[in-house]
């Protein structure tokens, strides 16, 4: 196990905060360590049929590009998970869903963030309204399994919420 000496400096942003931690590792040597203290967040695979998904478009700064991905955020101080991903989905697409259901929750950067995000899926979709989140979501898309699929293998797909999303809905309909 590692123990922490001293936190040699910090950033704290209204997001998250990242610590630089001069540590003991466990031979007994000094080392440093980045720890970010992260929010947890939830996302949701919205179904509008069962073999159609919505995703949503927005632009990631830090890869200088848009991306496709499934509609997430991260839980709000007072907020559970389950309410974090009904808020998000609407915000997002402009839908809620009649039925959501908790499927998974993984550590995306488990080597220096404590982030966890809580994975579910969404049926029963009806659309509430037209107005989404534009300060993030350039749009909304509705695509085939198979096309999503086929955007994965290209490598189109890139985000991981995404991806394992899809692949706990897969292990779980495979009944392994």
């Amino acid at each position: 196990m590692e123990k922490k000496i001293r936190t040699i400096n910090s950033l704290n942003t209204r997001s998250f905060s990242a610590h630089l931690d001069e540590v003991v590792l466990r031979n007994g040597v000094r080392g440093k360590r980045i720890r970010i203290d992260h929010p947890e967040s939830a996302a949701v695979i919205p179904f509008v049929s069962n073999s159609e998904i919505l995703l949503v478009r927005q632009f990631r700064y830090a890869l200088g590009r848009e991306t496709l991905e499934i509609p997430a955020g991260k839980v709000d101080p007072g907020e559970t998970p389950d309410e974090c991903v009904k808020r998000e989905l609407h915000e997002e697409t402009g839908y809620r869903a009649g039925e959501i259901k908790y499927l998974y929750t993984y550590a995306p950067a488990i080597g220096y963030s404590n982030e966890l995000i809580h994975i579910y899926s969404g049926h029963g979709l009806k659309k509430i309204d037209d107005k989404i989140d534009d300060r993030e979501i350039s749009d909304v898309e509705r695509l085939s399994l198979e096309q999503l699929n086929a955007l994965i293998k290209k490598g189109d797909i890139l985000d991981g919420k995404t991806i394992i999303g899809l692949s706990i809905m897969e292990i779980m309909s495979s009944n392994l």
